[in-house]
């Protein structure tokens, strides 16, 4: 048997922002409509521990059956080291035999699917005229969701904030914020990629018919939006058991007795299959929780090795 390993710079490389949108599209109306299976990531935080490990299997059937997974361990003090918080790989295995047939980095895919991903939520839930950005953070995710962003709509103007003052000026074409306030004022689409564990968005300063990605909390006890946010506007997910079980943007209003089951309007691809309506107004705000599925990963790492292999880049083992 023999696997096919593929670096960062292989996966970025065979997996352009364009691409990977379109994917994460397939990838999310397959999910919508039966066809994948995805069960909740299994995590270990060890007691005392900052960082965890996560494992994210998913498998495909039908005639062209596979399994993924993602091995992928968080690490939040990585930024400071001027590493990707998220290191790791992922797997991908024969559906028929059980075989490995490629192993690929899990920082690589991670960052350019969770981007495309708010690149499919922003198509589908922002308005058509939405011309100015706002990108609180200023980390690991926040070029590749610049990139998705502009892959989406025509922004004339980006705005970004960072706690590290200065930071903005790595992204061509950024105004950089001196609050999270002043970047979001104008802003139509508003993207949080930070590490805070609270707060670092308030309804009161959202402009009418905006649209938010909130991306950066994936686990139940840290939240970017305020309670405020969460209640006004049309939220919508990429899974909902899993947003029920891991978000904490959406956790914290419902124990606070702010929110109900019933608050999650969709998700993502039932509004691409049509079974549920996206944006209703021009006047509303329309939120995506991301969370990201091991079904994006499985997408992903397939799309990829396909390019591999037909390019034959990569190192080819023999296991």
């Amino acid at each position: 048997m023999s696997v096919r390993i593929l670096d960062e710079q292989d996966v970025r490389r065979l997996l352009p922002m364009g691409e990977c949108i379109e994917v994460m599209a397939g990838a999310l109306e397959a999910l919508a409509r039966g066809e994948v299976h995805n069960p909740l990531r299994f995590v270990v935080r060890p007691p005392g521990e900052k960082s965890l490990l996560g494992l994210m299997p998913a498998h495909r059937g039908g005639s062209a059956p596979v399994y993924a997974l993602k091995t992928v361990a968080i690490f939040p003090g990585n930024s400071a080291r001027g590493l990707d918080p998220h290191q790791g790989f992922v797997a991908l295995f024969d559906g028929e035999t059980g075989e490995t047939r490629a192993i690929m980095s899990a920082s690589a895919i991670t960052a350019v699917r969770t981007a495309a991903v708010s690149g499919v939520a922003t198509r589908l839930l922002a308005r058509e005229d939405a011309r100015t950005l706002a990108i609180l953070g200023a980390g690991f995710q926040a070029g590749a969701h610049l990139e998705a962003m502009r892959a989406v709509r025509d922004f004339e103007h980006v705005v970004m904030w960072s706690r590290t003052p200065g930071r903005a000026a790595a992204f061509d074409g950024v105004e950089e914020a001196a609050s999270a306030e002043e970047a979001v004022r104008d802003a139509d689409v508003v993207v949080t990629v930070t590490s805070s564990p609270e707060p670092v968005l308030q309804r009161d300063w959202l402009k009418r018919g905006a649209h938010v990605n909130a991306v950066g909390s994936s686990i139940p006890t840290t939240r970017e939006l305020d309670t405020a946010t969460m209640v006004a506007g049309s939220l919508f997910v990429d899974r909902r058991e899993s947003t029920v079980n891991e978000a904490g943007d959406y956790l914290f209003p419902l124990r606070e007795g702010a929110l109900t089951p019933a608050a999650i309007k969709g998700e993502l691809g039932e509004v691409l299959i049509g079974s549920v309506a996206g944006r209703t107004s021009e006047e509303e705000l329309t939120i995506f929780k991301s969370l990201g599925l091991a079904v994006e990963d499985l997408a992903a790492a397939e799309h990829v090795l396909r390019r591999a292999e037909a390019e034959g880049v990569g190192t080819v083992a023999a296991l």
